[in-house]
């Protein structure tokens, strides 16, 4: 493969899933389904949290805000696999394969960040429950949200900028239906050390060290509660942070399972179907993890829908 002595090539091809014009239309259908019911989902959890006044509380603030980041995460893929498959077209431009690029890698950490801090708020609500609302106090919340917004940008800033600078082959074509970062810097045809070494130091830095805080903080929640003596006490200390458990667990196996099979596979449709469960998927599950298993949810829905009935 020649390099383009521009780097700024005019498209890219994605490949997507199938070639097999019968499978489209569902392919179409199923994607226009999970992409509803994800943007839906997480926006019912919005006007709940923000119509009752009960559910104006940290764990519910970080939940809203999650909530907006997930539909944001469907949002920058989604709808371009969409519109591809209806205008039978696999092309992205040059331009629009790096906003992509970029508004998924921010999102992504957004999501990775956001779980942590849930987990922090967590952290201090079972095990200093006397100090939770000093120490979880609005201007805290705010900072914490702030502050992975700025990593987020940040990062992906960067990462951008640099992916900015290679040079690229001839044959462009992403064995995905979007453009991921990783997959991108490998059509390159000039030095991808820089960027190689950017991608390990923030997956140090943004996915490790988050997971480990998460860790942390669930192994000293555990502790506190085999600590209590009621077993009552201890279900209901548990319940408090079980959707969240559940979240983390969807969003950290999904992540690691992509990365795991697309080492192993060189496959684009296998690469492709793995990359749906963390992009689409866990997006879409996360609302319904936490209006089913939380009465607090389920009470603001009710109550919302009722009023706009």
């Amino acid at each position: 493969m020649e390099p383009q002595n521009d780097t700024r090539i005019s498209e890219i091809f994605l490949l997507g899933f199938s070639d097999a014009p019968a499978l489209q239309p569902l392919i179409f259908g199923l994607f226009l389904s999970m992409y509803l019911i994800s943007v839906f989902g997480n926006l019912l959890i919005i006007l709940a949290v923000n119509s009752d006044s009960h559910l104006h509380t940290p764990m519910y603030f970080f939940l809203s805000n999650l909530s907006f980041v997930d539909i944001c995460f469907t949002s920058t893929t989604i709808p371009k696999m969409l519109w591809n498959i209806q205008t039978q077209s696999k092309v992205i431009t040059y331009e629009g394969c790096i906003t992509q690029m970029y508004f998924f890698v921010l999102f992504a950490v957004l999501d990775d960040l956001l779980l942590t801090v849930m987990a922090y708020d967590r952290f201090v609500a079972i095990c200093h429950p006397l100090h939770y609302t000093v120490i979880m106090n609005p201007w805290l919340c705010g900072v914490l949200v702030l502050v992975s917004w700025i990593m987020g940008v940040l990062n992906s800033l960067l990462q951008s900028l640099i992916v900015l600078d290679l040079t690229f082959c001839e044959d462009l074509e992403i064995p995905q239906f979007f453009c991921e970062l990783n997959q991108v810097i490998q059509l390159a045809c000039s030095d991808t050390f820089l960027n190689n070494m950017m991608i390990y130091f923030t997956s140090l830095l943004l996915a490790i060290g988050p997971l480990a805080g998460i860790l942390y903080s669930y192994y000293k929640i555990i502790s506190s509660i085999y600590r209590i003596g009621s077993t009552q006490e201890k279900y209901k200390a548990f319940s408090t942070c079980a959707s969240h458990l559940l979240v983390v667990s969807l969003f950290y196996c999904t992540s690691l399972g992509v990365y795991l099979g697309s080492a192993g596979t060189h496959s684009s449709h296998s690469s492709a179907t793995a990359s749906v469960m963390y992009t689409v998927v866990t997006p879409m599950l996360n609302p319904f993890v936490y209006s089913l298993r939380n009465k607090d949810i389920k009470r603001a829905l009710k109550a919302f829908i009722g009023q706009q009935l």
